[in-house]
């Protein structure tokens, strides 16, 4: 019978490339690297330069990069706890900003299949109708229960923060175990 090896003795082909550190590419992220990164992107949004109307909501993009890339540890629920902790931060509507953060977890968390197969840039241009949307649902049921149009200087923040999509995901790739837990990768 005759050989299927068409290689030459000595020869490499290219099927015999491998990544030069294929773990650090194999597992999820860690637990700790998720929370600690939410907790304090949250403590610093308890700072006052929120205050500022078109400042990007970045707890909200850290929230979706991570809905996107870690499924099984952030979600609807994350999303809704961290959406009424800013409600009661804010000392607003109770429930807007869970509406908001909600809305757009879920229109990630719907869109998550095709967003993986694209870089962030090419992804800031498919989340960015995402943001508005959901900030636009928020604002205006906002201005429906508030009696008063705030006017559209939200749409600002929704597109700051839609511009600033690939930040987490450059960050992240400066992580030496961003997604390994155990360490895998470089150091």
């Amino acid at each position: 019978m005759p050989s299927t090896n068409n290689r030459r003795p000595g020869g490499s082909s290219l099927m015999d490339l491998e990544p030069v550190d294929a773990g650090a590419f194999q597992g999820a992220a860690s637990g700790w690297l998720v929370w600690g990164s939410l907790i304090a992107v949250w403590v610093a949004s308890l700072l006052p330069w929120r205050l500022w109307e078109p400042v990007p909501d970045v707890l909200l993009l850290l929230l979706l990069y991570w809905c996107l890339h870690a499924p099984a540890r952030v979600g609807l629920t994350t999303a809704f706890v961290f959406g009424l902790l800013m409600d009661v931060q804010d000392t607003g509507l109770l429930g807007l900003h869970a509406l908001c953060y909600v809305l757009a977890a879920y229109g990630i968390l719907r869109l998550s299949h095709r967003l993986r197969h694209f870089n962030a840039w090419l992804q800031a241009l498919q989340v960015l109708p995402v943001f508005v949307a959901a900030f636009m649902v928020s604002n205006l049921l906002g201005a429906w229960l508030n009696g008063a149009w705030e006017g559209w200087e939200w749409l600002w923040s929704a597109l700051f923060t839609g511009a600033l999509w690939p930040l987490p995901d450059i960050l992240m790739s400066l992580h030496p175990r961003r997604l390994g837990g155990d360490g895998a990768g470089p150091v």
